[in-house]
């Protein structure tokens, strides 16, 4: 899994935003974009389109200071997947193409919440630890 170790130290290296308003990829690196397109080709240019929509919800239980992501879908839609960024995605996308084919390092909803996450762009929701819960139920 060296493309997954290179992914993560690229993801790893990402500094936060200084102006959140400006466009993510605006303080990524030519390089940088250019090795996260090599690793991650169409899934990259969709996971910026859903940063672009600010569609990345970073959830934080209380007390346990649990995080659990949120992210929606690319398109308009209400769709919103539970994501743990490094680990799992509720998509068909992280069943089909990263699971089962294994074709993808991620999806698409994975890698948003990663940048999002390194640039502090993430929408913060905090929420009792029992709703954190019974997001893991839907």
């Amino acid at each position: 899994m060296a493309a997954a170790a290179a992914g993560d130290a690229i993801l790893d290296s990402i500094k936060p935003l200084s102006n959140p308003s400006s466009h993510p990829s605006a303080s990524l690196s030519e390089e940088q974009l250019s090795m996260l397109y090599f690793l991650y080709s169409k899934n990259l240019e969709r996971a910026l389109r859903i940063l672009d929509q600010q569609g990345v919800f970073r959830i934080v239980g209380q007390p346990s200071k649990r995080v659990v992501f949120q992210v929606a879908g690319e398109s308009k839609s209400s769709d919103k997947y539970l994501c743990l960024p490094k680990h799992f995605c509720s998509c068909h996308s992280f069943f089909f193409d990263v699971v089962g084919r294994g074709e993808q390092l991620c999806c698409k909803h994975q890698l948003a919440s990663r940048i999002a996450d390194a640039l502090g762009i993430c929408q913060q929701v905090v929420v009792p630890d029992e709703e954190l819960a019974l997001l893991f139920l839907q």
